[in-house]
């Protein structure tokens, strides 16, 4: 149902967004998804509050009191930051927002609001976009939009709404994604490349970072992945960091409308030369950096500690995205980085020998090939890299896995991996790993290779080098069937074949010239 739900919102949003374009359009929808989140769990809150207030068997019952008195007391910032909730000023509330929602002047008084949730609440400061004022929306459409995202949260549990809210931001946030297409990809990950990195890495508990968090679904999905495993929501610590500031703010706002908390530094900024978190050393980092991208040097980040394989070229950071990752880890932890195929084989400039020494020093433990048609973004193949600062099991040994023949199609352009695909690449790393299972080499799909055989392929890591071709099985009514095919065909071409000597040695003959 919820679903359905999903769909009919995004329909309604998308149709008042007129001639608006999308990328512009997403920052108003969110940031008021965000402030409806913000405003419904501050008045859950003060449900609760009452409730307790006028409890006598709880530590907050007041005797006696009046009505007067637990509005009072109900104002009573304490009880929400203790709690966690951000600190929502009456003019700002999510009813006021509504209740102007036909005034003319209803983008001024939404930013108004902004500017107080804000300055009430350090923790937002920066992240909440002000832009309604000057929104190029037709008269009455942004008063229209409120209305639609009134009816988000419904619901008589709290919890239950929030998550509603939490569920229709990601939702949305994929859907802006796909309508801006090429740009949608800067800021939003595909949800099955996400889970896939998730599922292998197997998050629990620690640290986790993403140098180049986009919108921050690789944070959520961590959090769906330790709650569905009976986790829950805190036992790990969130560290990001993004240069854009657009995409830094949705970033904030989807991990707050989760209940997450987290630290994406104390400004958007550029990871390679504006380091905001230099002294972490992360259990897990998952990541999906920008492809070959050739704008990324600067002269201060030569012989830079984290170049411990040698310095990435200037021209192509995927080295760089690699070496600062293995930097970030501790000696436990685990990284899996989503980069182009390209990662895998070049040997440009210094790629090829960086690749060997990483390769030498045992650093990849497993190597995926991904489907095509992924991506909004790029139709450029990618694989996923994984790798350990020190490995404590499968020393020298690397799992290769080829995943391109296992994408289901969504849509015309894109496809994905289905939920079984993804649990059956989990399950093999496990038992590659001892984990759980028992693993075993399956042609056309995975292969454990020992280092010396990738030197012998100057150390390139495409799976499909090693994995072989999948295996057919034999079918011999299909054989018989293909074979009496075949040989029916080649008997038509050799009598045509006969016919054409005669004919041509016919000719010939009338021309004089017998043989």
């Amino acid at each position: 149902m919820l679903d359905d739900i999903k769909k009919t919102l995004w329909a309604t949003a998308d149709k008042l967004r007129a001639n608006m374009d999308a990328a512009e359009y997403k920052h108003l929808v969110l940031g008021l998804i965000f402030v409806k989140y913000i405003s419904d769990t501050f008045s859950a809150k003060q449900q609760e509050l009452t409730q307790r207030l006028r409890d006598p068997k709880d530590d907050y019952y007041i005797a006696d009191a009046s009505d007067e008195d637990i509005a009072v007391e109900l104002e009573e910032r304490d009880y929400y930051t203790a709690a966690n909730v951000f600190w929502v000023p009456e003019a700002a509330r999510w009813e006021a927002i509504r209740a102007a929602a036909k005034a003319p002047d209803i983008g001024k008084r939404i930013d108004d609001a902004l500017t107080v949730i804000e300055t009430e609440n350090p923790k937002l400061k920066g992240i909440l976009d002000k832009r309604y004022a000057r929104a190029q929306l037709p008269d009455g459409k942004l008063g229209e939009l409120v209305d639609m995202i009134s009816t988000i949260g419904f619901g008589e549990n709290p919890s239950t709404a929030r998550d509603v809210l939490g569920q229709i931001y990601e939702y949305f946030l994929g859907m802006f994604a796909s309508a801006e297409g090429k740009r949608g990809g800067q800021f939003y990950t595909p949800a099955s490349i996400v889970k896939t990195l998730v599922a292998v890495l197997s998050p629990h508990e620690g640290k986790v970072y993403d140098p180049c968090c986009g919108s921050g679904g690789m944070f959520v999905q961590s959090e769906k992945f330790i709650e569905s495993h009976g986790g829950k929501i805190g036992d790990v610590a969130i560290y990001g960091q993004e240069a854009n500031p657009t995409t830094w703010r949705l970033a904030a706002m989807n991990l707050a409308i989760r209940g997450i908390d987290f630290n994406l530094g104390r400004e958007p900024n550029d990871t390679f030369t504006k380091n905001q978190h230099p002294d972490l050393r992360a259990d897990y980092i998952l990541a999906n950096p920008p492809f070959n991208i050739s704008d990324w040097w600067h002269g201060s980040l030569m012989g830079d500690a984290r170049w411990v394989y040698g310095d990435p070229p200037q021209g192509n950071a995927n080295y760089a995205w690699l070496q600062h990752m293995l930097y970030h880890l501790k000696p436990t932890g685990r990284a899996g980085i989503v980069l182009a195929n390209g990662s895998m084989s070049s040997t440009q400039n210094s790629e090829g020998a960086i690749r060997a020494a990483m390769i030498e020093a045992d650093v990849v433990e497993v190597m995926i090939a991904l489907p095509s048609q992924l991506f909004f973004n790029t139709q450029i193949p990618a694989c996923l890299w994984f790798l350990v600062k020190k490995k404590t099991e499968r020393k020298g040994d690397v799992l290769f896995i080829d995943t391109r023949k296992m994408a289901t199609m969504i849509s015309r352009v894109q496809s994905e991996l289905t939920d079984d695909a993804i649990g059956l690449i989990e399950r093999t790393v496990a038992a590659w790993r001892g984990e759980k299972g028992i693993y075993e080499d399956v042609a056309g799909f995975c292969r454990n290779v020992k280092l010396a055989e990738i030197a012998e392929h100057n150390y390139v890591l495409a799976p499909g080098r090693y994995v072989g071709a999948e295996e057919v099985e034999d079918d011999d009514e299909l054989f018989a069937e293909k074979m009496q095919m075949l040989t029916e065909k080649l008997g038509e071409q050799m009598r045509k074949g006969t016919e054409l000597d005669i004919l041509i040695k016919n000719q010939l003959g009338a021309l004089g010239y017998d043989f």
